[in-house]
């Protein structure tokens, strides 16, 4: 090959969807330890407030200073909307939820998600529903079952709690099909920006009329864990998860969420020392092969 060949031959771009995927992925799951540390010292309503609040005040505030908003009114009412829905509903019902139901058990309801979500992308958004993504959905959820079933916590779960919970599992299902019914245009970082600080509007008087302010326990622990939330939850993992649900299209990007509970075994028995079963380590086989049958690209026929 001439050298003049060689420079005009395309470079191959570098894939950077699978880091996206493993950094979402990390960020998610750890967000249940450091949530668990962080409503242990911070009423749950008072924490999410706040941290939605800051989370959209930085994002907006840098835009600020750099001059670039690339975002109309329609779609920053989408993405208002959008964080009342996977932000202010979906982790303020979640962690309300979890204060009466055991963790086991509110994860394995939030791990539906893939399940819910595909079949209303099926129905509303014309993804398609094969045999292959439906086997890999139901791995997913036996994978997932194995993992949290022998977890649940000894006695009766609260009833008021599992509604909860529910309600939790909902908002983010219509979350993720509203983001790609209506589509939003511009910067995701803006959007994320208007999608936390309009969660942290919405739960602040929520949150001062319910919860009390002095039951904060300010720790090490608690601001290491409020940090972790702010910026590698709030701002990070959500900005990759919209980036995702534009890249690889809604039943692919939450059948990932199947990963969060064995992720977040790991994480809480590195970090709190939990106690990890030989079965909790077997249920990640189901978990992944289900995966990967659901994000698997389907070959075009010849």
């Amino acid at each position: 090959m001439s050298l003049a060949t060689s420079l005009s031959a395309p470079r191959s771009r570098f894939n950077t969807l699978p880091l996206a995927i493993g950094l979402f992925c990390l960020l998610w799951s750890y967000a249940f330890v450091a949530g668990k540390i962080g409503v242990t010292h911070c009423p749950p309503l008072i924490l999410l407030a706040a941290r939605f609040s800051l989370a959209g005040i930085l994002i907006l505030g840098t835009t600020s200073i750099r001059g670039d908003w690339s975002l109309s009114w329609r779609d920053a009412v989408i993405f208002a909307v959008l964080g009342i829905a996977n932000n202010a509903l979906y982790l303020g019902l979640g962690y309300t939820g979890l204060q009466s139901v055991s963790a086991g058990l509110g994860g394995l309801i939030v791990s539906a998600n893939p399940v819910f979500t595909a079949a209303l992308a099926a129905l509303l958004l014309g993804e398609g529903m094969t045999w292959r993504k439906a086997s890999g959905l139901l791995l997913g959820i036996i994978g997932v079952t194995l993992i949290v079933w022998h977890r649940l916590s000894v006695g009766t779960d609260s009833l008021h709690g599992i509604l909860f919970t529910l309600a939790s599992l909902a908002s983010i299902v219509a979350g993720t099909i509203l983001f790609k019914l209506l589509a939003p245009k511009g910067s995701l970082w803006i959007g994320n920006g208007v999608q936390n600080l309009a969660a942290g509007i919405v739960l602040t008087p929520v949150a001062l009329t319910f919860a009390d302010v002095h039951a904060i326990d300010v720790t090490p622990s608690l601001i290491g864990a409020f940090a972790f939330l702010v910026l590698g939850g709030s701002i990070l993992a959500y900005w990759l998860w919209f980036h995702l649900l534009k890249v690889c299209g809604a039943t692919a990007a939450s059948a990932y969420h199947f990963l969060m509970p064995p992720l977040g075994m790991l994480f809480a028995f590195i970090v709190l020392g939990e106690h990890v079963e030989a079965r909790d380590l077997l249920g990640i086989i189901p978990v992944a092969l289900g995966i990967y049958l659901v994000t698997r690209p389907v070959k075009p026929a010849a």
